[in-house]
């Protein structure tokens, strides 16, 4: 991470804030977030960031980067046509950081005009040099179409994992049955999909990312489980957005091809969780403190008392971080123990053989 950065912020009364801030939240971070390692674990998270460009304070960005630096990849949902937010992000976190990222979605059948990306901490992780957005055959198009957002799938390795990774950004369509019906089919779309090319190519997929799946083994989720890909249990514990209603929109889930007895991780003691970021930056009693900074009512007429309150915890907060938490998972990716027990087995057996 560049603090240097937070010389740019010329105001400094908001310098100070931030710096406050940024201690609440880097503490926050130490405590519920694993430290990274160099060899043994991948911390591989998703996060939605709402409507991602440069639309936002300056004290913004680094409280973005701080949360994604405590990962090793992150796949980025909503990020929009002009790059700056992605770029500025990228920026702070140094250059050991890198992201790979699509094209625009067409902004006339639910794509909105977004792009997804891939951040990721080259010291860690690999880029394998295949990448695409993935197209369907005709024989599985959905009711004729398309993704409304393209999936996009990159190849990469941790440690001695490799694994193909995709993320989406599954249309929400909440107006009629025939739109709700859509969502279903697009998450049953990619699994299936996913779920064939893992098993020709005898190889690991995970999917991840924004999949609007509003609760635990409804008809959204199940029509992901149906295709083989499996959600840890730990994912499913946490809820992923802000708000009365529990929501579990984003997910991760896995379908490997690993060799007998390697495991990337396991159900009982899988670490995981979504990070909320409100108990330590755009905080609900913080919002006198941005009073001056939020859009006015209407010309010459500010928010104030309970109404400012109220729009900074709903529009204010979300539009300046998301509402969406970053859902992570810790991975093992260290098999070197497992090698060495097989090669000691193999030859085990040889001798055995040759009594």
């Amino acid at each position: 991470m560049l603090y240097t950065y937070l010389k740019e912020i010329k105001d400094l009364k908001e310098r100070k804030r931030t710096i406050d801030h940024l201690i609440d939240l880097r503490a926050q971070l130490d405590g519920e977030i694993p430290g990274k390692t160099a060899e043994n674990t991948l911390l591989l998270a998703t996060w939605n960031i709402r409507q991602f460009t440069d639309n936002r304070h300056q004290e913004s960005y680094l409280y973005i980067a701080e949360i994604l630096s405590r990962f090793d990849l992150i796949a980025v949902q909503e990020v929009k046509e002009k790059m700056k937010g992605l770029e500025k992000v990228k920026s702070i976190l140094g250059k050991n950081w890198a992201y790979i990222a699509t094209d625009v979605t067409d902004s006339t059948d639910g794509g909105n005009g977004e792009r997804i990306a891939f951040l990721y901490d080259t010291n860690k992780v690999t880029f394998k040099n295949i990448a695409g957005e993935i197209v369907l055959p005709h024989t599985e198009l959905i009711d004729g179409m398309q993704f409304a957002r393209t999936p996009f799938c990159v190849a990469f390795q941790a440690g001695w994992f490799k694994f193909n990774l995709a993320t989406v950004h599954i249309y929400y369509g909440k107006e009629n049955k025939a739109q709700r019906d859509r969502r279903q089919e697009e998450i049953k779309a990619i699994g299936s999909y996913l779920a064939k090319r893992a098993e020709s190519e005898e190889s690991s997929y995970i999917v991840l990312g924004d999949f609007n799946i509003p609760k635990v083994g409804d008809k959204y989720m199940d029509a992901l489980e149906s295709t083989g890909f499996q959600i840890p249990e730990a994912i499913k514990q946490h809820p992923t957005n802000f708000g009365k209603e529990v929501k579990h929109y984003d997910q991760i889930a896995f379908k490997l091809n690993l060799e007998e007895g390697i495991k990337v991780f396991d159900d009982d003691s899988v670490r995981s969780g979504a990070f909320d970021f409100t108990k330590s930056v755009y905080r609900d009693e913080d919002y006198e403190d941005y009073i001056p900074l939020m859009k006015e009512k209407k010309k010459g007429e500010k928010r104030v008392g309970e109404e400012a309150k109220k729009y900074f915890c709903g529009h204010y907060r979300i539009d300046q971080m998301s509402d969406h938490m970053p859902l992570w998972l810790e991975l093992k990716v260290d098999f070197s123990s497992q090698y060495i027990e097989k090669q000691r087995q193999y030859l085990l057996k040889k001798e055995q053989e040759s009594k």
